[in-house]
């Protein structure tokens, strides 16, 4: 349908009466669907497998939060109840949920910024250095057992390197046990975290840098930008917005998702839970007490989090460059 139509369509429904106002609408909706049903062919494979493994799910896992369902019996509903028990009577998840967004404070703006900063400044090499060092800085997020180095460094016994550096300075004079001290672990974990954290985020910051039209630098340079932050604030960061959305939803949820780091310095569970986060207790109800409906409970909470989250994230987002 041309635009014009398009356009007398929505002027049509705006002079309707109230009464009538719905069933323009739902003419108006049908309308333009069948002017981009070629457009909605082509997306239809994927938006098949979306609802089918995204959607579905998260749908399923809500309703059974609402449920006692042990994987053994039919889900039994109980309305509230888990979530009563959730903010009540559950002092390990409150442990955990404190901890995940004290994590997620620290570690989304710092290793979103970090992404940020590390790719604008790689962009700036020759091409050939550029691709060693970005490699150089994203090898840690795809290692495999690199959680093997900090083990050895926050060892606890006079071995490990940390213990061993401060005791040949005199600073301390027995080892600390930095993994079974309370006071210790979750320092530890946001440092591995941050260390890990150059990872998807960072390569389409890249990515994006690498796209930006550089005669827009010439025509600011024009309209009367002077320097480099101007340029940053009112040409780069604006002309690679997608990128930035997208920077910011895969460092939060990963801030919001942690557990591997967690588990693999701190055990599972870590002393006095002291490095229980959302996700490890959501592991814990539901692969190992199969507790199936508190799990999900646990899950739609961690889900309503991120997405309240990003959505202010991204709200924040659209004000760069304004």
């Amino acid at each position: 349908m041309p635009q014009s139509s398009v356009r007398n369509e929505q002027a049509a429904v705006a002079q309707a009466p109230a009464r009538s106002r719905l069933g323009a609408r739902l003419s108006l909706l049908w309308q333009q669907i069948k002017a981009a049903r070629h457009s909605y062919f082509l997306m239809a494979p994927y938006m098949a497998l979306f609802f089918l493994f995204t959607v579905v799910p998260v749908v399923i896992s809500i309703l059974l939060s609402f449920t006692y369902f042990n994987m053994l019996e039919f889900p039994k509903f109980i309305g509230w109840q888990n979530y009563a028990r959730l903010f009540l009577e559950d002092d390990v998840f409150l442990i955990a949920i404190k901890n995940t967004i004290l994590f997620a404070i620290i570690t989304g703006p710092i290793s979103y910024i970090a992404c940020f900063v590390f790719a604008w400044i790689i962009n700036e090499l020759p091409p050939k250095l550029r691709a060693f060092m970005t490699l150089v800085f994203y090898a840690p997020s795809i290692s495999g057992n690199v959680y093997f180095i900090w083990l050895m460094i926050f060892s606890g016994d006079r071995y490990g390197l940390a213990n061993g550096v401060l005791i040949k300075l005199g600073v301390i004079l027995e080892p600390i046990l930095w993994l079974k001290t309370e006071a210790y672990v979750m320092p530890i974990i946001i440092l591995v975290q941050l260390w890990l954290s150059l990872g998807t985020g960072f390569l389409a910051f890249i990515a994006g840098l690498q796209t930006v039209d550089r005669t827009l630098y010439e025509a600011g340079a024009v309209d009367g930008i002077r320097n480099r932050w101007q340029e940053l604030w009112y040409i780069t960061l604006p002309s690679m917005r997608p990128q930035l959305m997208f920077g910011a939803v895969i460092q939060l949820t990963a801030s919001f998702a942690v557990a591997d780091v967690s588990i693999a310095l701190a055990g599972f569970p870590s002393v006095n839970y002291a490095a229980e986060t959302v996700v490890t207790h959501l592991i814990d109800f539901g692969t190992n007490r199969f507790e199936m409906g508190y799990a999900s409970a646990i899950a739609t909470v961690l889900f309503l989090l991120m997405v309240g989250t990003n959505l202010l994230v991204q709200k924040l987002l659209r004000r760069v460059g304004e």
